[in-house]
């Protein structure tokens, strides 16, 4: 008889998401007239920008020519796409990078996902709390966690609270760790960290000998000059960091799919005889072995992102995005609610009012005014008595939601 890996049976209940969506779906068939508008789950809903659509069209009809046709391509991704990257997002801002440490994938959750398979289970992880479910439940996945204990926490992993007690900012673990979790700007928080700030986790991770993931998916949405777009811009991060960002909800690829992570040739690791090793040259060899490339459709179509026309198209996106923000936040704020994030990052976090368990503020939006939001709870211990709504709605949705909330929605 074949053996599970238990360590999924570890994992509470079913994802974040399928529970929405399962909790939905039961409210739908009881109320089938019912108007639900969706603001919980971060999928974007405007339009893949004019230049992509172009660019994507162009590759099809190279696919349907012998001359031009393309079938495997390199798994680490087309030379044309990492050289945009790196001379569009990276260079402006001082910073080099070699073509090899770029590499193209179907998506940032896909590679913040695997990239923990380069890495011992051996390992402590610390985790923002709230944050990302997936940088938790692959851990989990992977044996780091221990059993789920009765506080809602796994005992192996280190939880780094981000509360508005603390401004959202998390202070340095107090033990060692291995692996850092930093996601800024923060999903769902929708706050980030400025230069002096990440200075600190930089300067621990090299004093302690440990690797920061930095999912910078939202860097887009930065407003405020003092904000990092990349972890990169801050002295030394070379030497310990691996960046993650994405197209998704830069310019509407979450069906399309392209995102890339960078790991530079300085970021190193130990075998447990204590040898440096280059993480570089082990995510190369996953990506190898385990992936066969983002399609070039997709890429190119990335590719005209950088574009002179890409470029205006994906910043009209961002500030409908960051409008929708401005309406939800403000609205909130209006009656009286605890509102954060939607400065820096199209999500806006907020506290439940009278104290209220994230679930049942949950179950109250969705049956008094028909909106769907996400339970704080579902990123994590910290989150209990928070919840998360998106700005990636369209604009009818997201000011109807508001007036629902100011007018029907008892407090």
């Amino acid at each position: 008889m074949a053996l599970i890996n238990e360590n999924y049976l570890k994992l509470p209940g079913s994802y974040l998401f399928t529970e929405i969506a399962r909790r939905v779906t039961a409210y739908k068939e009881q109320n089938k007239t019912a108007n639900i508008i969706r603001l919980g789950i971060g999928d974007v809903t405007r339009p893949l920008p004019a230049a992509v659509i172009e660019a994507m069209h162009k590759a099809v009809d190279e696919m349907a020519q012998a001359e031009t046709f393309r079938g495997y391509g390199p798994e680490q991704g087309y030379e044309f796409l990492i050289k945009a990257i790196i001379e569009k997002d990276y260079a402006p801002r001082g910073i080099i990078l070699n073509e090899d440490e770029v590499f193209i994938s179907d998506g940032s959750k896909s590679d913040v996902g695997n990239i923990q398979e380069i890495f011992g289970c051996d390992n402590t992880v610390a985790i923002t709390d709230p944050v990302y479910p997936v940088y938790l439940d692959t851990n989990v996945m992977a044996g780091r966690s221990g059993e789920l204990g009765a506080d809602g926490k796994f005992p192996g992993i280190v939880y780094l609270p981000c509360t508005a007690e603390n401004d959202f900012k998390p202070a340095l673990p107090e033990t060692k760790v291995d692996l850092i979790y930093l996601c800024c700007p923060n999903n769902p928080t929708g706050t980030a960290l400025p230069k002096a700030e990440l200075k600190k986790w930089v300067d621990y991770a090299k004093k302690n000998g440990s690797v920061i993931l930095f999912d910078a998916a939202y860097e887009a949405y930065i407003r405020e000059p003092e904000i990092p777009h990349s972890i990169y811009e801050v002295e030394g991060a070379k030497d310990v960091a691996i960046e993650f960002r994405s197209f998704s909800k830069l310019a509407g690829f979450t069906g399309t799919r392209c995102a890339y992570t960078v790991v530079p040739k300085s970021v190193m690791a130990i075998t447990k005889g204590g040898k440096s090793y280059p993480l570089n040259q082990l995510w190369n060899r996953r990506q190898n072995t385990k992936f066969n490339g983002a399609p070039y459709i997709i890429q190119r179509g990335a590719e005209a992102v950088y574009s002179a026309a890409g470029k205006e198209q994906v910043n009209a996106l961002v500030e409908y995005y960051m409008t929708n923000a401005k309406i939800i936040r403000e609205g909130l704020a209006s009656i009286g609610l605890e509102v954060y994030g939607g400065v820096n990052a199209p999500y806006i976090w907020l506290k439940t009012p009278n104290n209220m368990d994230s679930w049942a503020f949950f179950d109250k939006l969705l049956t008094e005014v028909n909106i769907v939001g996400t339970p704080g709870t579902g990123f994590g211990p910290s989150g209990a008595g928070y919840f998360r709504l998106t700005a990636f709605g369209n604009r009818e949705n997201t000011e109807e939601a508001i007036t629902r909330i100011k007018t029907k929605l008892s407090l």
